[in-house]
């Protein structure tokens, strides 16, 4: 693909020329565009009197203000009384035996992460919500970094235990702006009844394999199909952050090294690399191969077309393995494996709000919330944890009680997870630890959420019912990219 590599080499050039005023200059820019903006977002529920201290509170000697550290952070997965609340519970008990003064509320903020999103900067902007510590999607640091809405945090917090795809994501522009709390990464889960039921001799898949062997199995599938079967694999293609998720893949997969934007988050990619990532997500799409309702499918609607048997292979995040096992007790049916091609690195970074008067001591919660205990107890109770030791030493185990889930969003039902001698999931070591470590990053910009709309929307054309070819609508998502970021 010379015109790529000579377009990529251009850039360089230029980039090389432009420096890093020039970078800072672009940060500037985009804070003062951003802040008016941001002022017209919906925004989140103000905190209590605890939370927001005030005039006449009366600051500790490390300058923070006693009372509530507020933490923000989407629904968790792991059920009633998860295992980020029990967490702050634990170190709650820790601050109330020190006599410290301080204790830490978690406030879930409702909707989608697209909804927290546009609550988190809307509260931030305004000071309408007094939060401390905001739980961010890994794809949010730089948008929050550039617009001085958090605050730079230690450097030590990212030592060589976190896995390093995901510490990556926790810095901007040369600072370290969050801790990675928990992990993310497309895994493949299939059934390997089905895969018996079609006379397929190796029904164990954790060796991982390419897209055509997995076109392969579903073609072996298709022709003794299970009761309810309907097509070979489904996913997250509709029109939101699962369909960029899946697109991003496939044109990693197809175009190795593309990133799409630079280490300033500008645009970066030429119309024959988006030619190629369209057509490689063009065949992983056929109607032949995927269900159709995955065209209009989240990660609730495709994981049930899953669970009730009307394909053979899902793709997904690791955090319903706890669910599938309630569906599918130890029996054998169910299996996990590495995503063929590349997968997307997903997850949630913690970080100090701008505003908190508590930053020192909510850093230090972090520290809490981010060490390798509680990774560990992440990791029991299903969440990908962000440090290796939390795969690998088994001196390392978790403090807090009953870390184990209940995959029942009401907290009920025994654990059905199969696991290692040492209590963890037992997929983690070597199918999670490697995945998480191979895993490729989404567009690191502080402009994410124009990025993800527009590329959203340019790519359902490919699934209509007369799609352009591809190097239309190349050219026309190269068009548009540039627009949504423009340099």
């Amino acid at each position: 693909m010379p015109g790529g590599r000579q377009g990529r080499q251009g850039r360089q050039g230029r980039q090389g020329r432009q420096g890093r005023q020039g970078r800072q200059g672009r940060q500037r820019r985009f804070a003062v565009l951003l802040a008016p903006l941001l002022l017209l977002l919906p925004t989140a529920c103000g905190g209590d009197g605890d939370g927001g201290g005030g005039a006449a509170a009366t600051p500790s000697g490390d300058g923070d203000v006693p009372g509530d550290i507020v933490v923000a952070s989407g629904r968790d997965v792991t059920g009633k009384n998860g295992i980020r609340q029990r967490l702050i519970d634990a170190w709650n008990t820790e601050q109330e035996k020190a006599g410290t003064g301080y204790r830490a509320r978690l406030v879930e903020l409702p909707g989608n992460a697209d909804e927290q999103r546009s609550q988190l900067l809307g509260a931030l902007q305004s000071g309408s919500a007094a939060y401390d510590v905001v739980n961010l999607d890994v794809t949010w640091v730089p948008e929050f970094a550039a617009a001085d809405l958090i605050s730079p945090l230690p450097g030590t917090l990212l030592d060589e235990d976190v896995i390093a795809p995901v510490a990556s994501t926790a810095r901007w522009n040369g600072k370290v702006y969050a801790a990675p709390f928990n992990s993310d990464v497309g895994l493949l889960y299939y059934r390997r009844d089905h895969l018996s039921q079609a006379d397929v001799e190796q029904t164990d898949l954790t060796g991982g394999l390419d897209w055509p062997e997995l076109k392969k199995l579903i073609n072996a599938v298709g022709d003794h199909k299970p009761a309810g079967y309907d097509k070979g694999w489904t996913t997250q293609l509709a029109a939101y952050e699962g369909r960029t998720v899946n697109a991003v893949e496939a044109f990693a997969s197809a175009v190795p090294g593309l990133t799409l934007t630079d280490e300033d988050g500008d645009y970066d990619a030429t119309v024959e690399e988006l030619t190629e990532g369209i057509t490689e997500l063009r065949r992983r799409t056929e109607a032949s191969y995927v269900l159709p309702d995955a065209f209009r499918s989240d990660e609730a609607a495709s994981l049930g077309d899953f669970a009730a048997g009307r394909t053979t292979f899902l793709r997904h995040w690791p955090y319903v393995y706890p669910a599938l096992h309630q569906s599918f007790p130890d029996d054998g049916r169910l299996g996990v494996t590495a995503l063929p091609g590349r997968a997307v690195l997903g997850g949630q970074n913690l970080a100090v709000t701008a505003a908190s008067q508590r930053r020192t001591k909510a850093t230090d919660l972090i520290r809490y919330l981010t060490g390798k205990e509680s990774e560990r107890c992440l990791l029991d109770a299903g969440f990908a944890a962000t440090r290796t030791s939390a795969y690998t030493d088994d001196a390392v185990t978790c403090a807090v009680g009953a870390a184990t889930p209940s995959a029942a969003p009401t907290g009920e039902g025994a654990d059905t997870v199969p696991r290692d001698a040492a209590g963890r999931p037992e997929y983690a070591h070597d199918i999670l630890l490697p995945a998480l470590r191979e895993a490729v990053h989404r567009p690191r910009t502080p402009l994410y959420g124009a990025f993800t709309q527009t590329f959203t929307a340019e790519l359902g054309a490919l699934f209509a019912d007369d799609p352009p070819g591809d190097a239309e609508l190349a050219r026309r998502l190269d068009e548009a990219l540039r627009r949504a970021l423009p340099d």
